[in-house]
């Protein structure tokens, strides 16, 4: 059976009132979105595409004053949205509708765990699967421009047009290696990432060079990245625009209290100065006057030489264990994950963050944790 590949553009509250009832009848859908996001904290969605096997659909989000068939569409625990490497798709919709898409299926994910490699493009992927070639001419296209282009439209629907074969192949694969709860779980967390609320008051201990100051240098970073946060939010501009990490930890580790003072700090943007520079300083300035007791702890320095044997020995068992499940052991574990089982027992008896006492217990947690004492029962003899 030809699957069609034509772009079918919906722009009226009737016809998506119509597809959406439809698409609520079905097991799933395959879901992508076109955005910009160059000059804006949060991405401008410039298209929502719709494969539903028998067409694929454009949804053109700036014809809308609301959108509630397609929040309940996306909210559906009935329907299935199959996406490929979703966390950029989950973001737009949380921005336009409101709303994270739940259940989902994410494609890259699905590959990783049905032996296709780790991170595959989806074009690789449609290319291994399907043996078909999509194009990905439009990547940086202008999607807020109206009308699109040919290309544009053509591209686009050519996104969803083979999603749900490509699905399909998946969870037949998954199925026979017996993965398929596996990858629903860490999709499911996905979800769960994408709904939570972000914790501004934690961003300071994301800053590199965090480590090296002390805790009253540390409670202005907090301080300072709580502002950087929650200004870049309501200003809807990128971050970085209001101010990098480097000067952010200069501020916190140097403590000026002149604006002349901030013109000496290496990349502090001349408009932030001029327009939020007294501001800054009066983030400095309540932190310092604050009692010692309400600053942070210092934050933990990076392992030292002496546990790289013990990182050594960890990242080797894991990959033993993904070898022999025919796996890439980035799908069992993060780096930030081996750090902390290393400093659980550092501390007292190791333990496992929470994303290894699932599924990933049975396959590599539990040998972790013998490794580790081991290890640890080693340094200590």
């Amino acid at each position: 059976m030809a699957i069609p590949t034509d772009p079918i553009w919906v722009d009226t509250l009737d016809q998506l009132t119509e597809l959406c009832q439809r698409w609520r009848t079905q097991a799933a859908i395959a879901v992508d979105t076109e955005f910009m996001r160059s000059d804006t904290f949060y991405p401008i969605a410039g298209l929502i595409q719709i494969g539903d096997g028998q067409g694929c659909y454009l949804i053109d989000p700036l014809a809308f004053d609301e959108l509630t068939p397609l929040t309940e569409l996306m909210l559906d625990e009935h329907v299935t949205k199959v996406l490929h490497a979703c966390s950029e798709d989950l973001e737009v919709f949380n921005t336009l509708l409101g709303a994270v898409p739940g259940p989902i299926f994410d494609t890259q994910i699905g590959a990783a765990f049905a032996g296709c490699g780790f991170s595959l493009g989806y074009a690789a992927l449609a290319r291994e699967l399907l043996d078909v070639e999509i194009p990905k001419g439009e990547t940086r296209s202008d999607w807020l421009q109206r009308p699109l282009s040919v290309a544009q439209l053509k591209y686009a629907a050519l996104d969803v047009a083979h999603l749900l074969i490509v699905y399909g192949k998946l969870l037949q694969r998954l199925k026979i290696d017996d993965r398929l709860s596996w990858v629903k779980s860490d999709c499911a967390d996905l979800v769960a990432a994408a709904r939570q609320e972000a914790d501004l008051d934690g961003f300071y201990t994301r800053v590199g060079l965090g480590w090296k100051l002390q805790p009253k240098n540390l409670a202005v970073l907090r301080a300072l990245s709580y502002w950087r946060e929650v200004e870049a939010r309501q200003r809807n501009i990128p971050r970085n625009r209001l101010m990098k990490e480097q000067p952010m930890y200069e501020l916190a580790r140097q403590l000026p209290d002149q604006v002349n003072q901030l013109k000496r700090i290496e990349g502090m943007p001349r408009r932030t100065i001029a327009e939020d520079g007294e501001t800054l300083l009066d983030i400095i300035a309540q932190e310092l006057a604050k009692p010692s007791e309400s600053w942070p702890e210092r934050l933990d320095p990076p392992l030292g030489r002496e546990y790289g044997s013990w990182m050594k020995a960890l990242k080797a068992y894991v990959l033993t264990q993904a070898e022999s499940h025919e796996l890439p052991p980035e799908v069992l574990i993060r780096k930030k994950e081996y750090e902390a089982i290393v400093r659980s027992a550092i501390v007292g008896a190791p333990q496992l963050p929470e994303r290894l006492n699932g599924w990933r217990y049975d396959v590599i947690g539990a040998g972790l944790l013998q490794k580790v004492q081991q290890l640890r029962d080693g340094a200590n003899a």
